[in-house]
């Protein structure tokens, strides 16, 4: 049909036609909502780079995700500042370790919210590398071992999900087979199948305290420049036993999240919308710039519109308010 038998317009004329053919529906249940776990008690660290984020204590973690369980938002994601470093990252596989200790803080206060742990070892390592490093090399095949620890002690701790974010090859299946060897065949895994080496990092790794201390991750994460290598690393992590794949950053890499989608229709796809698309925003918006919430309902509904079924977002408290408004 053409102009002027066909005229899109009429649909857009107002509000209530505009929602019965809307395509694309944000919901509360898209969310994940990440926390940053630190020592002590009554600690709330501002994240000066993250207006509005902090590095919490057990105590107000628990605080925080019990308002975030109240909005509606079905998950949080934790990542742990840990009291001590080693060149093995011991503190990320303790029993005792600050990601364990809030995990069960969390399953105690909110059995229902879903936990999930974020498995790497950059934040624990005093190199700030996702694995072991011999050499000033970080070595794949020495790393897994304990990167499957770490998701183990989670699983130990309450765990609902784990979520190895660290790049090394094989470590999707080192992980499943650690999990079921004890008894935690039901625990899923999220992988961050596609996660390339990206500057929009800069303020998750000041919020962590992760940025490595020699060099950069370019040998295990992902060259941005490439499309075909993403695909393939979520299709060796689907067939590692990935329950989710996760592409990272989302906003720079929405031709990957829609070609994801449609080359894995069966397998749940998540996007992480991570710490430098929030602290762009933010910061434009506190100049007065744009209006904060329409560019994130329209940035979150692009990234859900591309193909993710499970969108990571600092923006998820205010999304859930602003949702239900």
């Amino acid at each position: 049909m053409l102009f002027p038998d066909y005229r899109p317009r009429r649909m857009r004329q107002n509000e209530a036609f505009r929602r019965m053919i809307r395509e694309t529906h944000l919901s509360v249940d898209d969310l994940i909502l990440p926390l940053f776990a630190i020592g002590g008690k009554k600690v709330q660290n501002p994240i000066a780079s993250m207006p509005g984020h902090f590095q919490l204590s057990v105590d107000n973690l628990v605080k925080t995700a019990r308002e975030a369980h109240a909005l509606g938002i079905p998950a949080v994601i934790l990542f742990g500042v840990p009291d001590r470093k080693d060149p093995l990252g011991t503190a990320a596989y303790a029993a005792d370790g600050i990601v364990q200790r809030a995990t069960r803080a969390l399953k105690d206060a909110l059995p229902e919210l879903a936990v999930i742990t974020d498995v790497c070892l950059c934040q624990y390592t005093d190199h700030g590398h996702c694995g072991c490093v011999e050499n000033a090399c970080v070595e794949n095949d020495a790393s897994l071992d304990l990167i499957a620890r770490t998701a183990l002690s989670h699983a130990k701790a309450g765990a609902d999900m784990v979520a190895p974010s660290d790049m090394m090859d094989g470590r999707v299946a080192e992980i499943r087979e650690a999990l079921d060897e004890d008894n935690f065949s039901h625990v899923p895994i999220m992988a961050y199948s596609a996660k390339y080496c990206s500057a929009y990092y800069g303020p998750f790794r000041t919020a962590a305290d992760s940025a490595p201390k020699f060099g950069d991750r370019r040998t295990y994460q992902m060259d941005p420049a490439n499309f075909e290598e993403a695909l393939r690393e979520v299709e060796l992590d689907i067939e590692q036993g990935a329950d989710i794949v996760m592409v990272k950053p989302a906003l720079a890499y929405l031709d990957i999240i829609r070609t994801a989608r449609d080359r894995f229709p069966g397998v749940p796809l998540a996007a992480y919308n991570v710490s430098g698309e929030y602290s762009m925003t933010k910061a434009a918006a506190r100049q007065g710039w744009l209006d904060e919430q329409r560019v994130v309902l329209e940035t979150l509904t692009a990234i859900h519109r591309a193909g993710a079924d499970i969108i990571l977002t600092y923006w998820a408290k205010d999304v859930a308010r602003w949702l239900g408004a």
